[in-house]
Formats: structure tokens, sequence, C-alpha cells
């Protein structure tokens, strides 16, 4: 359709006819639905893309409009982004998870023309919002399912809109050639909205040479190239998926493998076995649960030989990986323990193959880092976010650590303010949010440095990054020590039992902190030990869960006792609470980032009990159901005690 492969790339649709020339015949996307994988080289991807943007056209969208895309990782979808660019208008993917309240926000403030639904579930969200949102004229659909009867005046499905296309092409092709020409570098390329921490999402504006040069520099650090494999499993509406699944796919050439769904997930990951792989802690986290939990039911040899040779790993492991010097001994017991634990092992969890994973999005708990590390996967830490076209910092081969998130990525500078917080700015430092001046003057200063909002230093000798906190969780005690939650958060949810951790302690003399079991890994115990239950809130209340929970705690007081910084953020007191925490209920974002703020001030009455020194509170709390009907839940909840480390002179003395 266009001479772009001939010249020097300036959109993705570019990047799309270079991998035509270069990689026409190799696969492009994968997609399993029922149980069968189907695939489509990078030649079939271009027609599919091509057709649906003709199609486009021709049901009426126009130059600068916002194409909204809502739905699971799908190559479809992936497509409607490429096809909404190719006709100079500008996707903008919204979190599927989101109820109709959120999805209206983002659809009425981007000012959504079209909307491209995966399935039935999106599409009636989309009827429903319409009650107040203004302006949507066109809505494409998927996944034709339960959508026969509905009315089709404004409705079509997306194969039928590439047909369309496909039939009057010797019209529609001039018309998509003639705005292809009028892309520049800086034109427009995605509009992505943050998760909303602090309050409304805003849009963030990414133009071409955002992605362009961010997702070149970054797969050339990693030495990403067209042979590799990517799992699409993450919200398409987040920086990273659009930078793994879009940016760096378009620029290497490598293949995007989406699951069936996200219970498929982690066998899906086992089949296509990818070799670089992006997960945040969250899923790192809840794999390592299931390996203990495996661990806990396996027989006595199998579980000698895991505990035996998972100390071998943890010692040996990250060595190998960077290069280091180890004895024969060492290498031959690493060996036998890949042999017999860590090969399995990783072939369960689908990670055999991986040259390059990275994790962020939050801070990852060093044990859990080390961990996969000692398996021998090549498991980094990046640092980034939306406004930065994900890069500010990653880890070179070699210099990987648990303590720090690595040197700034290539092309990108960084400097610390007086007050601790970090700055950027880059190639891929946004252009601004939409429709938001004044929040884009207090972000990112006439001279293009950005406020990333966390607290940090850079260190003298490595030049390595370490993030302590975000700035505004940052605090001091009432003795001026340093406060810094998410450290001691982190280290809680190494333990499989602990699925999230809120601490609170700012201003105050002592830190208290909320706790969430992981129901999978509790559930599993209560099962084995014949302890009966009807709820999550009962099983939390367990006079044994809150005992296990307890050692847990004072595990990590000892450990946070030993850093002369953050001594004063052991842990005085805890409770568990009686509901996960929910993006539904307003308490996380839907990146599942805890909305501190939000839960202070929601519950309160349970935090004033704990510094109050009660033993027990009776609580009440509003919680909201998928179907979006609002209920409550009613319990009391045990407070208790845990041991604190006394510390030195020099440090915050423990009472």
């Amino acid at each position: 359709m266009s001479d772009a492969s001939a010249r020097q790339p300036v959109s993705i649709p570019d990047l799309l006819d270079r991998n035509v020339a270069l990689h026409g015949g190799k696969a492009a996307y994968r997609e399993k639905e029922f149980g069968i994988w189907q695939s489509w080289t990078w030649a079939e991807a271009a027609e599919e893309i091509n057709a649906l943007a003709m199609g486009l056209v021709a049901l009426g969208l126009e130059e600068g409009d916002s194409v909204a895309i809502i739905g699971r990782n799908r190559p479809a979808l992936y497509w409607s982004m490429v096809a909404a660019q190719l006709c100079g208008a500008i996707p903008v993917p919204l979190y599927q998870d989101a109820v109709a309240e959120e999805m209206a926000y983002v659809l009425e403030h981007c000012g959504a023309r079209f909307v491209v639904c995966g399935d039935q579930e999106q599409v009636d969200k989309v009827i429903e919002v319409q009650e107040t949102v203004s302006g949507i004229d066109q809505i494409v659909y998927v996944d034709k399912r339960g959508l026969r009867k509905y009315d089709h005046t404004h409705m079509n499905a997306l194969e039928d809109v590439q047909a369309e296309g496909r039939a009057g092409h010797h019209r529609l092709e001039p018309i998509i050639a003639g705005r292809r020409a009028k892309v520049t570098y800086d034109s427009t390329c995605v509009m992505l909205y943050t998760s909303g921490t602090t309050g409304r999402p805003k849009g963030v504006v990414l133009s071409n040479r955002n992605i362009i040069e961010t997702s070149k520099n970054s797969a050339e650090f990693d030495h990403l190239r067209a042979g590799d494999e990517v799992l699409a499993y993450l919200p398409m509406a987040w920086v990273g998926d659009f930078i793994f699944s879009i940016g760096q796919a378009m620029w290497t050439g490598f293949c995007v493998n989406c699951p069936e769904s996200a219970d498929t997930m982690m066998t899906d990951l086992r089949e296509i076995g990818p070799t670089y792989f992006f997960a945040p802690p969250r899923v790192f986290e809840s794999q390592l649960t299931n390996v203990m939990i495996r661990m806990e039911d396996a027989g006595r040899i199998k579980k000698w030989l895991f505990d035996r040779y998972m100390r071998v790993a943890r010692d040996v492991g990250p060595k190998i990986l960077d290069g280091e010097a180890v004895s024969a001994g060492e290498r031959f017991s690493y060996w036998l323990g890949n042999l017999f634990v860590y090969g399995p092992l990783k072939n369960t969890l689908g990670l055999s193959r991986i040259r390059v994973g990275y994790t962020a999005g939050e801070a990852i708990g060093p044990e859990i880092f080390d961990f996969y590390r000692g398996l021998g996967i090549n498991l980094k830490q990046l640092y980034g976010q939306t406004e930065a076209s994900v890069f500010i910092t990653q880890q070179p081969d070699g210099e990987v650590r648990n303590d720090t998130v690595g040197v700034p990525s290539p092309g990108v500078e960084l400097k610390i303010d007086d007050s601790g917080e970090v700055y950027y700015r880059s190639p891929g430092t946004f252009v601004e949010y939409y429709k938001n001046a004044e929040s884009t003057a207090g972000t990112k200063d006439p001279e293009g440095w950005v406020a990333t909002g966390d607290a940090g230093f850079i260190e003298e000798d490595t030049g390595h990054l370490r993030i302590i906190d975000r700035a505004k969780d940052v605090g001091k005690m009432a003795d001026g020590s340093l406060f810094a939650p998410k450290y001691v958060e982190n280290k809680l949810k190494f333990y499989p039992n602990i699925l999230e951790a809120v601490v609170f302690g700012a201003g105050k003399d002592r830190c208290v902190a909320f706790i969430n079991i992981d129901l999978t890994a509790v559930g599993n115990w209560a099962e084995r030990n014949n302890i009966a239950y009807a709820s999550y809130q009962e099983l939390s209340q367990h006079p044994q869960v809150l005992e296990t929970i307890n050692a847990h705690l004072n595990e990590v007081n000892a450990s946070v006792a030993q850093d002369d910084m953050l001594s004063g953020c052991q842990v005085h007191r805890f409770l568990v609470l009686h509901k996960e925490l929910d993006a539904d209920d307003g308490e996380m974002t839907r990146t599942r980032k805890v909305r501190r703020a939000v839960i202070a001030e929601k519950f309160d009455d349970l935090v004033e009990a704990l510094y109050a020194g009660k033993d027990e509170i009776y609580t009440e709390t509003e919680v909201t159901y998928e179907d979006g009907r609002k209920g409550s839940i009613k319990a009391t909840l045990k407070l208790m005690d845990a041991e604190v480390v006394p510390v030195s002179s020099g440090k915050v003395a423990a009472e």
C-alpha cells in the first residue's frame, strides 16, 4: 500500500511494511482459541490490518478521531490499533475489567467516535455508558457470539468491516495513502491512560518518536531479535503491553502470542515457552506461591531434594548468570540441581527458554527476585512510567541486583532533586496530558525534565538507581527516622501466605500494618489440616492463620532491624483484613497498585484501633460485587502485637 518500507520508518505502519519486506513469511501473531493455536505471518497480518483500515474509513473514521479498544489480548485488537494509525486516527486502549463508570470517564474524555470491542461483555458496557457518553458513532466487535439480535444500525462485526474494506479497496487505498503521507515522527501514536493512583486517570499522549525510539533503544539494549517469542497477556491499556506487543514487536519483528484466557494463561505460557517475558511482581509471587504449595504436598524425598538444591541455587545460580567464577564442585552441584529440580520446575512454569525476563510496576521482594535468578532465569528489574514510554532504567547483564533498578536506559538522563525525588528526560518523554495543560506543566518542565513522584538516589560508584518508595509515601516517623512502607511491604509479600500488605506510620512513633492473606495458599493449608471454613473472612481470622502471619511479621522485623536507615519501620501491631483489597472497591488501581490514602481513609477506624492498643474491633465495610451491586461485610477483627527487635544507638529504639 506504501513505499514506506524503503524509507526511514516514522510510524508503526512503516515498521509493519518493513517487517513484511524482511520477515513476510515468519509468524507475527498467534492466538489460542478453542484450545487450538492459530498463527498469522507478517504478510498475512499486514493484509488483515490494511483491510480493517479501509473498512474503518468506509464507516466514516476521520483523521484525528479517537478509537477506543477494549478486550482481552487478541491479534485482531492489536491490528485495530495499527489500523487506526493507518487511518490517521488515535488508538486509545482501555482496561477490559474496568466498570462502566470508569469506562465512561475515559470514553468521554478522549472523545471516542469508534469503539472496537472484543466480545459481548464489552459491547454491553459501551451500550450502557452511551446513556451518558456522547459522540460514539460506531461499535465494532470481534466475537459475534450473543450479538445476533442487537441493533446493528451503528454496530458491525470486525470481519464485516474488513470485507467492506477489501471490496472498496480501489476507492479507499488512495485515501489511506494520503493520510499516511501526512504522518510525521512527532504525530500521535497512541494515547494511554494512567492507572489513577491519586485521582482521575490522565490521558498520556505518546508520539511515534516516543514509541519507536524507546522500542529501538530497549530492544538493542537486550539484543532482542526477530526469532524471539513473547506472551501478550497483560492489560492492553497498560503502557508496558503496548511497548512489548506493538513497539518492540514491530521494531524487531518477533512473534506476539495471545493466550486463550486468563484462566489458561499458565498452560499457554508452557506451550509457547517465550524467550522474552515480562511480568509484574504479582505474577512471580503467585507462581512462587503455587510452587511452595506443591512442595508442602510433596513426598519426603522430593521435598528434601527441593530444599537441598534450592540452597545451592541461591548461592551459585546468580553467579553463573552474571559470569562470575564458581568452583568445579559448585558448578557440578548446580548441574545436578538443574537436572533434578531447576529444569523440571522451569519447564512446569513455562520459563525454560527465557533469554530476557523483566519485572516492574511495583518493587519485587528481594527474596522472590533471588529465587528466580537462582533457577538460572535471567530475570531483571526495570523502572519506568507511562509518561516515559516505559523505560527509565534497566539492568545490564552482569550488573543485576535485587536492591537497584539498574542504570539509565539508552538515551535517558537522570537527576535527583534536593528533596530526593527522581527526575528524567529521554526520547520517550510524553508529549502532554490530553486536555490537561496544568498537569502537564506540573509534571514536565520546559527543559523536558519529568518528575517521577518517586524518591531515590543514584549510587556514586555504580551509577545504579535505587528507589526508596513513592515520594508522597516516604516520610518521617515521630522521632525523625525514615518511613518507607513499600520496603517492609515487599518483604512481607515474599511469604506465600501474604497476598498484600499496607504499612502505616508516617508521623507516628511506631508502624502498624494491614495484611491480606493469599486464599490459594492459606486455603491449601486449611485443606491439608482438615480445617473447615465458609469464607475468606472466616479463614482470615482463624487463630492458627493469625499465629502464622504473626511469625512472618516477626521474621520481617528481624530483617528490617538490620537496615540502619529503615530499622524504625518495624511493624509493632497488625491485623488481617476481612476482605481482599479490590480495584472495584477503589482500594487498588487496575494495575494492582495500592491506593494507600484511600485505604487509610476507608479503614480509619481500624488504623486508630491498632494505635489505641485494642485487642479486637467490630467493623462494617461496603463492597462492590462483579455485577456492580453493592453490599456490606461485617466482621470482628483480632488486633495483634508483633515482636520488635531492639536496635543499637543511632537507630530507633524499640519500646
